[in-house]
């Protein structure tokens, strides 16, 4: 069992892997985003090339836990991720402060704000990626 973890914004998605045995994520890339298409064939082009059964998308809540207009987004485009690939499964997973815990880990790794940026949604996503593993084994 191989998940993808996705971590769905704007301007880029922010993708991580899990090992083959579900124990632990890695960031694999950020994909700057230009057309649904496009986005479409690289999330197609990660899921061979890793073997993904499954795709762990992000879901952006409020803190009260109530979704609003990015919830609404990020499913709209994970209903396009379904439609082009409807074997994977696919799993929300609330990622409240998913890039708030990634952006301290990389000041504490005394990354350079500019480095930080270019890799911000990729480290999102492992901790979106991370808390479902570590979920679904306990």
């Amino acid at each position: 069992m191989r998940a993808l973890a996705l971590d769905i914004g704007d301007k880029t998605i922010g993708v991580a892997a899990s090992d083959l045995l579900g124990i632990t994520a890695q960031g694999v890339e950020t994909i700057r985003r230009t057309s649904n298409k496009d986005d479409l064939k690289r999330l197609g082009e990660l899921l061979t090339q890793y073997e993904a059964t499954t795709f762990v998308i992000g879901l952006p809540k409020n803190m009260d836990g109530s979704e609003g207009t990015r919830c609404e987004l990020v499913k709209k485009f994970a209903a396009k991720i379904c439609a082009a690939f409807p074997d994977v499964q696919q799993i929300f997973w609330d990622e409240r402060l998913s890039t708030v815990a990634a952006s301290r880990s990389l000041i504490e790794a005394d990354l350079s704000r500019k480095k930080r940026k270019k890799v911000i949604d990729k480290m999102a996503a492992v901790y979106i990626l991370q808390g479902w593993l570590d979920s679904v084994r306990s």
